[in-house]
């Protein structure tokens, strides 16, 4: 047995071994590529056109620490790698593709400000599309902040407003004999209105007006100031969609006709001699950097997603849309604990969650501050009901004019489907010990106790929310109640109401930073990113458990830094989960 057993465990060992060894053989491989490649340098172009594709739904940020392959760019990595390639004198200019409807107005808002930037540097944009597919005026107003914008021959321009609908389950809930029990705080708080109500609500319909037309003002203002058209001339024009491209010229929408390879080439025409097209992927992972920048140190914390609970556990090749409290929460106090980090900016994209967990990270956020570190919120296009709860206690808060915003209020509850399971010849039963131990069962509906204790902790919370903003933004409680109750604001109407600060980009939030941490507004800053990202070999390290080995070969990470990319999901379930949430609308970007 004894002599078995040597056999047995010889054979594991050398299986161990090899594994070990082919391992360290790829690692060894990939260092040696790596010095290769830096011994050659980045190998880019002496003339460059950077190319970015807007053609898809884009993730506002990303938290993911490194994906085999990359990931598709995020609104701060154009934001964050443009202001990186103005100070590349290689980089001559950008050409992008647009068009699909994939860019809502508030995301158009931020990326323009990156593209006048960018400008401002001296360089060019280009934009291309190859029809405005979307009656939505997000792609448009994106690429109005360009010199010059392209369409193909021939195409469909449909940009013409704002608009959305919602589908109300309640009717077919009564059919299949389930109970909707859902409470909320206040009648503008409208998330869990299609299992409740079989149609529209007057108070969701009148916040989704006023919303929609804020929306379509702030859109037409930005694209006619860019454009140089009257505000009238532009609203005609809309109004004459969907047109082709040809009568999109005549209106002075577009500017020149043609496919996308004839604006390519207009561009790297423009770029001179030698010039070439780079992505700004491949530009991005070429420079492979933990920060952005140079100068004193300002933290970017990244929070996009719904809020959760817990630790996000992701692995090497998650990409999960979610903001952590465990995560979120240790990002800002590492970023507190940085004696080099003089300032915290907050990038938040939510449409909000766990209350327990925006709790958590406002603490963070609070001690952050009481260390002596402002905390400026820099806002995507949405950050309402839990994704406003972690903002507001920030120094100062910046908006886009059409960033979704607000919704300070709650909900809670459950359906039940117990008798709906008998339709189809199911049963289920129960066994409990405690009086309520079976309260958020989905087998039955709350009894009269149960909802007056459900309804009870729903006005707790909403009572503790609407404290915490009087407190945050030194409002007086009583104009709290009256702009809260559920209700959602455009950037443009929370900040005349006092929910926000001021009305710009990213670029305005870090203007702030610096000023309130006392960095003259001239000089340049390195931008921080928290969560920390991790490049291949630290990724490796916590996939081992961070043995010997892994250690010294950590040592070279700086050589295979990945891009700061991830993919990531603007929409949550609107499914009631029997407990307290933040959470807003499935609101029409």
């Amino acid at each position: 047995m004894v002599a078995f057993l040597r056999w047995a465990g010889s054979i594991v060992g050398g299986t161990l071994n090899g594994i070990i060894k082919v391992f360290l053989a790829i690692v060894l491989l990939v260092i040696v590529l790596a010095l290769i490649a830096m011994a050659r340098g980045d190998r880019l172009p002496k003339a460059m056109v950077l190319a970015i594709d807007l053609r898809h739904n884009m993730a506002d940020s990303s938290t993911t620490k490194f994906t085999l392959g990359g990931r598709p760019l995020t609104v701060m990595d154009i934001v964050l790698g443009l202001d990186a390639a103005e100070r590349d004198t290689r980089v001559k200019g950008l050409f992008v593709r647009l068009g699909a409807g994939s860019v809502s107005v508030a995301e158009a808002e931020e990326l323009g400000a990156a593209f006048r930037k960018f400008r401002a540097s001296g360089k060019f944009v280009i934009a291309h599309a190859q029809g405005f597919d979307g009656s939505g005026l997000g792609d448009y107003v994106a690429a109005a902040a360009a010199d010059q914008i392209w369409m193909q021959p021939k195409s469909t321009f449909a940009a013409s407003g704002v608009g959305g609908g919602e589908i109300f389950l309640r009717g077919l809930l009564d059919k299949i004999k389930a109970e909707p029990q859902i409470a909320k705080r206040a009648e503008y708080k409208s998330a869990a209105d299609m299992f409740m109500e079989s149609g529209m609500s007057k108070a969701d319909r009148e916040q989704l007006e006023k919303l929609m037309n804020s929306t379509y003002d702030a859109a037409v203002d930005e694209a006619a100031k860019e454009r140089k058209l009257s505000h009238q001339a532009l609203v005609a024009a809309f109004e004459a969609s969907p047109q082709f491209t040809e009568a999109a010229v005549a209106k002075k929408l577009v500017d020149r006709i043609g496919f996308d390879d004839d604006a390519l080439g207009a561009a790297i025409g423009r770029a001179g001699d030698g010039g070439e097209a780079v992505t700004l992927s491949q530009f991005l992972g070429s420079k492979g950097p933990a920060s952005y920048g140079s100068g004193p140190h300002i933290a970017l914390v990244e929070a996009a997603g719904e809020i959760v609970e817990g630790s996000a556990n992701a692995g090497p090749f998650d990409n999960k849309s979610i903001i952590a409290g465990d995560d979120m929460a240790r990002a800002i106090r590492q970023a507190t604990a940085d004696k080099d980090v003089k300032a915290i900016i907050l990038r938040v994209d939510s449409p909000g969650g766990s209350v327990a967990a925006s709790d958590q990270i406002l603490d963070a956020v609070k001690k952050a501050q009481a260390s002596g570190k402002p905390v400026v919120v820099s806002m995507g296009g949405l950050a309402a009901s839990g994704g406003y709860y972690i903002s507001l206690s920030a120094n100062k808060i910046v908006a886009h004019p059409a960033t979704i915003t607000g919704s300070i209020g709650v909900l809670t509850g459950k359906v039940s489907i117990g008798n709906t399971l008998g339709l189809i010849g199911v049963k289920g039963e129960m066994v409990g010990v405690g009086k309520n131990a079976l309260m958020n069962s989905e087998l039955q509906p709350y009894t009269p106790e149960q909802w007056a204790a459900v309804n009870a902790e729903a006005d707790t919370i909403y009572a503790d929310f609407t404290q915490k903003v009087a407190d945050g933004r030194k409002l007086p409680l009583a104009k709290v109640h009256d702009i809260a109750r559920g209700r959602v604001w455009t950037g443009a109407d929370a900040a005349e109401r006092g929910l926000v600060d001021k009305l710009g980009s990213f670029w305005d939030a870090a203007d702030f930073a610096k000023r309130l941490s006392g960095i003259p507004q001239g000089d340049r800053v390195t931008f921080e990113l928290y969560p920390r990202q991790k490049g291949f070999f630290e990724t490796v390290h916590d996939w081992f458990g961070g043995s010997d080995d892994v250690e010294a070969i950590e040592n070279f990470k700086t050589l295979m830094t990945s891009p700061i990319v991830s993919k990531t999901a603007h929409a949550v379930s609107q499914a009631p989960r029997a407990a307290i949430e933040l959470r807003a609308a499935n609101l029409p970007e």
